[in-house]
This record gives structure tokens, sequence and C-alpha cells, in this order.
């Protein structure tokens, strides 16, 4: 199975029609579809100021992070966390999606018109860790504010 293949299987599973998020995701002109949060993964949403030096910190100390998005303009960053994540995250301008809310995935490998994989989901269900994120948004937070390149 090719990992574009298995990172849509993935991704799919937790629609509640797995072959109609797929056709979806090919008759779409924006290959997009909308996936419910909450089952296989929450996602936290940073604002793009502190969601691309964050992607950076985890880079430098993880081999891979879980899957990451970025929206129209790169004004907000959304790291794929375990389930159960938003519903305990405490922490402000930090936006949650998690049991009930539902977020547009495009399709792995492909190039959409707006959100877009910035890690890319390879199948296996990696999630990144939310302590190593809250971690990764400090250093990335303190780099900001004495205008120091961490990354």
């Amino acid at each position: 199975m090719t990992g574009a293949k298995t990172a849509v299987d993935w991704l799919a599973s937790v629609a509640p029609d797995p072959e109609a998020c797929r056709r979806e995701w090919e008759r779409n002109p924006l290959r997009v579809a909308l996936l419910p949060a909450g089952k296989a993964w929450d996602v936290l949403i940073l604002p793009g100021g502190l969601g691309r030096p964050t992607l950076d910190v985890l880079t430098r100390l993880l081999d891979r992070t879980g899957p990451v998005l970025a929206d129209f303009g790169d004004a907000r960053t959304g790291f794929f966390v375990p389930p159960g994540t938003a519903a305990r995250w405490v922490g402000t301008g930090i936006r949650t999606a998690g049991s009930g809310t539902w977020i547009v995935v495009p399709y792995p490998g492909r190039a959409t018109g707006g959100v877009r994989w910035l890690v890319s989901p390879d199948g296996s269900g990696t999630l990144t860790d939310p302590a190593l994120l809250e971690l990764a948004m400090h250093e990335a937070a303190a780099g900001l504010a004495t205008g120091e390149d961490r990354s």
C-alpha cells in the first residue's frame, strides 16, 4: 500500500461513511473533505505566527511529528494530537477541535486551494505528543518575544 493510500485510509476511517469520504476527495474541486475530530485524533490550532515556529522546534526535536495542517495564508496551524486532548487543553489563544467538531482535511499528497499539509499523515497513526507540543510552543514563543530564531 502506498503512503498516500495508507494516509487516506487512516483519515477516512473516522468518517461516518469512509467510501463517501474518498469519493468527496475525488469529486470536490478543492480536494477537501469534512472529517470529525475526536475519534482518532484531536487538533490543536495555533495562530500562524506561533504555529510555524512551533513546528520548526518540533522538527528539530523529533524524527517525525504527527500531521500538521496550515490554512489559507498560514493564519492558523493545526497539530494532530491524541483524542481527548482538546477537552483537557488549558491555554489562551489556542483553538481546539475535539469530539463533536469537524475540520476541513485535504487529500494527502495533493495540492488544494487553501488548506494544506505541512506534515502529511503517513497512515501509521503518529500523533504529536501534547506535552512536547506545549514545550515547543513555549520555546517558539520565547524566541518570538526576544527576536531570536530558535529553529
